[in-house]
């Protein structure tokens, strides 16, 4: 938006719009795929400056491209739980988004062999969520339902651990007979 003066007004009030935080969202993980970008992180580390400050850059710059204020993005990024709780499609993204910029991170950060085990340790949560799921879908979609908001408690009582992302059978069939 151009102001009277001709120049460019930023957003810096309201809230994101879905399309904004998707566009923001996509935006950072192509810029953080590309090799100069993890240089660029990377070099920042070897430096001994924090990853997440220049991911943090990264989005601020996003943003800036995107006409809004980036410190007002930043702050609303920090909303979007509240703001967008049940928009579960979006609300996915955004945990992708997150979990981009936890990865970019480690990459920069982690020495090779502690990268491998992080991932591993990745990849097994992914299949235990996954068996979840699975076993989730036999159930009625109202008792899916109260399965997955038992979740989201559990995963807003660990504060988003990605631990805490998992039930096991046993607590599944829980709730199910809880209801």
């Amino acid at each position: 938006m151009v102001g009277w003066s001709g120049i460019m007004e930023l957003q810096n009030t309201g809230m994101l719009s879905r399309q904004q935080l998707i566009n923001l969202f996509n935006r950072f993980s192509f810029l953080t795929s590309q090799p100069d970008v993890k240089k660029r992180i990377s070099d920042a580390v070897k430096d001994k400056q924090e990853a997440v400050a220049v991911t943090t850059a990264i989005q601020e710059e996003i943003l800036l491209e995107m006409g809004i204020d980036p410190r007002f993005g930043i702050a609303c990024l920090g909303k979007v739980n509240m703001v967008y709780e049940n928009d579960r499609d979006l609300m996915i993204k955004f945990y992708g988004f997150v979990a981009k910029e936890e990865m970019v991170c480690d990459e920069a950060g982690l020495e090779p062999d502690e990268l491998a085990e992080k991932m591993l340790i990745h990849n097994m949560l992914q299949e235990q969520q996954l068996e979840m799921l699975t076993h989730m879908r036999k159930f009625h979609p109202d008792d899916q339902s109260a399965i997955l908001e038992e979740l989201h408690q559990q995963m807003n009582d660990a504060n988003f651990d990605n631990s805490a992302a998992v039930l096991t059978s046993e607590q599944i069939q829980e709730i199910v007979q809880r209801r």
